[in-house]
């Protein structure tokens, strides 16, 4: 099948040798020497810093995965659309966005405004207490998360506002920073909310590189987490364990802003029924249902299993953008900032994967994500007040840097942190607390050359 030029990629001939030694050998086994340090998702790694970095195929896969793949590629490019239609039927009743590249622009982030069809931006809702599974307690008429659109005929559940307070943070130097603090309010609720309602917003990641994390080892993200602080350092980190509800069993949370999703299917297919409003053969209910918005049709699958299983192979196999710059000489001052400052202590740079009998380019691979994939205390600052599975209202899971320095690129102005509320990576760095406390007010002590090395480190990523 030929593939179209946007999916075209460059992995240059000097890494062809050492990449193929990496998918026959286990990746904990090589000499440091070994390693080109570009290669961020090891043989899962595309040159290319264009604003298409994000969107490539994994090399290594046979027809019927490029295939699959591609299948994937149009699912998540396509609007759904209100039933009944020849193609896409299925929206609403009530929904959040109509496609995943809404939120996911250039199979990135996106903007954290709220109630348009360009969003990134979701509130998750729930009640204290929590469901039979130790997870939130959604509410009732409402959920678990706010659908804050509707088809013609119908309510949305609630409409956000969203506001912003700035203050200025100044450095020992003189220079300063402007941060903003969001506030969100929910108005005209299609029924009232209770007085107890608890809120959570959080923006669309990243699409690059899931396969990866998916397969990273739960000893590998394990032998990381220090719930106690045993080595006194101030940093602790655990795993999140949650239910997943298609394979009915507990297991250790990956992805989501708090880790409160175990595998990719239940992520891809929880988006689109919660965000979409479109059923499947993992979740077969309208995200209404149970509501005065339910139109009360028992709908078979609204996207066929060859679609969100494609979906999920997409998301699986896209490469991770090569890091840059590598042997910049501020950049690099900037990686041993980074380490002196003990960033690494939840950014952790080298992560392991398992075997994966379906693909081996995402086999057995050494990566660098820069991340542990546990929860992170982060202080009141970033609270948003809302437990989430063995997740508090002040934990998030710590975000993986890897291609950081191009969100300009993909996505034009950059948002980072959960909600969007940072719009350079100084900003970023400055809302950190709780356990990264220590780490921010060491960079604020920084001079104004290592700072901006620091930074240059990475959007070096």
């Amino acid at each position: 099948m030929k593939l179209r030029l946007r999916k075209t990629y460059i992995i240059t001939a000097i890494i062809c040798l050492p990449v193929s030694l990496m998918m026959c050998r286990k990746a904990g086994e090589f000499p440091e020497s070994d390693y080109d340090p570009r290669l961020s998702g090891g043989a899962a790694t595309v040159f290319d810093e264009s604003n298409r970095a994000f969107s490539h195929m994994i090399e290594g896969l046979n027809a019927n995965d490029i295939h699959a793949h591609e299948v994937g590629d149009g699912g998540v490019e396509q609007s759904f659309v209100t039933a009944p239609a020849p193609v896409n039927s299925g929206l609403g009743p009530v929904y959040s966005n109509v496609s995943c590249v809404s939120c996911h622009h250039n199979d990135g982030k996106g903007n954290p405004t709220a109630g348009f069809v360009n969003s990134s931006l979701l509130i998750r809702l729930s009640i204290p207490g929590s469901d039979a599974h130790g997870g939130p307690l959604a509410i009732p008429g409402f959920g678990g998360q706010l659908q804050d659109l509707a088809i013609y005929g119908f309510q949305p559940e609630a409409k956000v506002n969203i506001s912003y307070t700035e203050h200025t943070e100044t450095f020992p130097d003189g220079e300063t920073v402007n941060l903003r603090t969001p506030a969100y309010t929910l108005t005209n609720p299609y029924i009232p909310l209770p007085a107890d309602y608890m809120m959570s917003p959080r923006m669309a990641p990243p699409f690059f590189g899931l396969g990866l994390i998916q397969n990273i080892t739960e000893s590998s993200i394990l032998a990381h987490a220090d719930e106690n602080d045993s080595n006194g350092d101030g940093i602790s980190g655990k795993a999140n364990y949650v239910w997943d509800p298609y394979l009915q069993q507990r297991m250790i949370g990956r992805f989501g802003l708090k880790a409160n999703t175990a595998t990719l299917l239940t992520q891809v297919a929880a988006a689109y029924q919660q965000d979409m409003g479109v059923t499947s053969y993992v979740f077969p209910s309208e995200s209404s249902y149970g509501q005065s918005q339910y139109d009360g049709i028992n709908d078979d699958a609204e996207i066929p299993d060859s679609v969100l299983n494609g979906a999920v192979f997409y998301v699986k196999t896209l490469a991770v953008p090569a890091r840059r710059n590598v042997k910049d000489a501020i950049a690099l001052r900037g990686e041993q900032i980074f380490k002196q400052i003990n960033c690494l202590g939840c950014h952790t740079p080298t992560m392991y994967t398992g075997v994966d009998v379906t693909c081996k380019t995402l086999s057995n691979q050494r990566i660098h994500p820069y991340t542990d994939l546990l929860l992170h205390d982060m202080g009141p600052g970033l609270a948003d007040n809302r437990p989430d599975y063995l997740a508090t209202g002040t934990e998030w899971k710590t975000a993986p840097l890897w291609g950081i320095g191009l969100f300009e690129k993909t996505n034009g102005i950059p948002f980072y942190l959960h909600d969007g509320r940072a719009r350079t990576i100084e900003e970023a760095i400055l809302w950190h607390g709780g356990e990264a406390e220590n780490s921010r007010n060491a960079f604020k002590q920084l001079s104004t050359a290592d700072r901006k090395a620091l930074i240059s480190f990475i959007k070096s990523l």
